[in-house]
């Protein structure tokens, strides 16, 4: 599966379920300002995504299989999203301080061209 889905599932799902934990406590309490409706949605959103991300970390370093299942699930998605690791491209750098080395590495340079030195007849200098 796309990591990017994953991620945004792991992200929409704890959002959904902070809005549904808002309203029910929206119901039971007098709220009548909606910033503040605003505000302990995003608060148990948060606290949601907290608890069971941690949940899940913690199942994850004690190898509690059924745990961290449980704790993915209830994030919207079973598994953390896997990020592909790149790999740093090697690269060589080789400076020849030695002249008679450079004029070598240049004739070799010309030969491999199919000319010379001083120009496209082979002439010389």
């Amino acid at each position: 599966m796309n990591p990017l889905f994953t991620s945004l599932m792991r992200t929409l799902v704890p959002y959904a379920v902070g809005l549904v934990l808002a309203v029910a406590t929206r119901l039971g309490l007098d709220l009548d300002d909606a910033a503040a409706t605003q505000y302990v949605t995003a608060g148990l959103a948060a606290a949601y995504y907290l608890l069971f991300r941690g949940l899940e970390w913690l199942a994850e370093r004690m190898a509690w299989r059924p745990l961290q299942l449980a704790a993915g699930l209830l994030l919207g998605w079973a598994r953390p999203p896997a990020y592909d690791k790149t790999r740093p491209v090697p690269v060589q750098l080789r400076m020849v301080l030695d002249r008679d080395h450079l004029d070598r590495e240049l004739a070799a340079a010309y030969r491999a061209l199919g000319r010379g030195p001083g120009g496209a007849d082979g002439g010389g200098q």
